[in-house]
This record gives C-alpha cells, structure tokens and sequence, in this order.
C-alpha cells in the first residue's frame, strides 16, 4: 500500500518490479511500451516515447537493467489525488544516473502508472 501524506518514501518491493521492468523495455528500445504488456503500466504514446529516447540518447551512456543501488534513491510521494514516483535509471556505466524516469499514478479503482519522461533534473 502507498503512503498517503507529505513524505517522500521510498518505492516498496512490489513497485520496484513494475519499474525494473519499464527499465528493461527501454534497454530493449521499446520506449513506447508496445512489445510487452507491463502489468499495472499504461503504454507510452509514439511522441513522448521519442522524447524519452531522445532524453536517453543525448544522455550518452546507454541504460541498463536497473541495479540494487537505484532503490537506495528511488521514492515516491503522494501529490493530492496522485502518488508521482522519481525512479533513478541505471547505466552501462553507473549504477544510478543522473536520468530519472518520472512517472504517476491516480488514485482511482484500476489506475496504471503513466510514465510521463525521462530526464535529467
């Protein structure tokens, strides 16, 4: 269950699942979430999946599949009527990166978590 107030917590072991698995579609070039079906993950549409791609890209380090060090970082916060999750994304060459996957979730029966971008804060 995801905490309803004004503190950051970090991500439980249920959702690092969801997210190592968005993180493994990217590895995979599928920014759009097609080619697989994520459970409680909604596909990205072609135009925010090409700005990830681009984010990711400009970035110049490749990602990689997430490793233990990201859920040290990664956190989540309820924002009145939804929880927004800052998930660090693992590189080839760093276990966290600078690039953050930013994604939300509704407080509604069946919501899926709508990945939003990818970035460097």
């Amino acid at each position: 269950m995801l905490e309803r107030n004004d503190v950051e917590h970090l991500i439980p072991p249920e959702w690092r699942i969801v997210f190592q698995e968005i993180a493994d579609a990217f590895v995979s070039g599928d920014f759009a979430l097609q080619n697989r079906t994520i459970d409680r993950v909604s596909p990205i549409d072609q135009s925010k999946a090409k700005l990830i791609a681009d984010s990711i890209s400009a970035y110049g380090d490749p990602v990689a599949a997430l490793r233990a060090a990201t859920w040290d970082r990664a956190v989540y916060r309820w924002m009145d009527g939804y929880w927004q999750f800052l998930v660090d994304l693992t590189t080839e060459s760093e276990d966290v990166s600078d690039l953050t996957l930013h994604a939300t979730l509704q407080d509604e029966e069946n919501a899926r978590i709508e990945v939003l971008s990818v970035y460097v804060p």
